[in-house]
């Protein structure tokens, strides 16, 4: 049985949401989600990457919420391969990979009330956001089989103001009074570029965490 690292680990202790989690054999269309922060939450939550538990990231500074589930695809990585696909599509040839797993907000009408939980989602889009010249990826996903969200199928089927109201979070979520980010969104994009990002960052993991191969397993 050919098992990496992360889920022998699992099956002893609990999975670390970034490496010991699998993004799911239907990836890229359907996927699996670690839920950090939901739109109730007063204050900004993230996996501590080292022991996989949630931390406590900063109280938000202004009144803005995020407005749907928000968190990350486990086992990917912004890297080379993401940095790269940023880069043809910006025509900005200083662009790097943010070193993250890639982001991911979730649309659904259900009432999720704390993060740290797994949920699965179809991605339909998303953001592509600069932060300080990194490829910082903000994908767009639905719940699947969300009675109100689960009929959305690319990023043009979801009205405006919920795409306003996530650009404006993702702009402003991380201000600090005084400092200038040099945050930007260059371009919304649909479902195909959702998935390119998926795969490259999936291979970016693979070629930054090859933790078999580190460990002389097969």
């Amino acid at each position: 049985m050919d098992l990496s690292f992360g889920k022998l680990m699992g099956m002893r202790y609990k999975s670390h949401p970034w490496h010991g989690v699998d993004l799911g054999e239907n990836a890229p269309e359907v996927v699996t989600t670690f839920v950090e922060v939901v739109p109730t939450d007063t204050v900004k939550y993230e996996v501590d990457k080292l022991t996989g538990y949630l931390k406590l990231d900063r109280p938000q500074k202004f009144s803005n919420v995020v407005p749907a589930l928000y968190g990350f695809l486990p086992q990917t990585y912004s890297g080379e391969l993401v940095a790269e696909f940023c880069r043809q599509k910006t025509e900005r040839p200083d662009i790097k990979g943010d070193g993250d797993p890639v982001d991911i907000c979730i649309l659904t009408e259900k009432d999720i009330t704390h993060g740290d939980v797994l949920v699965r989602a179809r991605p339909i889009g998303g953001f592509r956001m600069l932060d300080r010249g990194e490829a910082d990826d903000k994908l767009i996903g639905v719940l699947y089989d969300d009675a109100v969200y689960g009929e959305y199928r690319d990023i043009n089927d979801c009205p405006k103001v919920i795409i306003d109201r996530l650009r404006h979070y993702f702009l402003t979520y991380k201000d600090i009074p005084g400092e200038n980010r040099n945050c930007e969104i260059t371009h919304i994009f649909g479902i195909d570029e959702a998935h390119e990002i998926i795969r490259r960052s999936q291979q970016d993991y693979h070629n930054k965490f090859n933790i078999n191969q580190m460990l002389g397993l097969k």
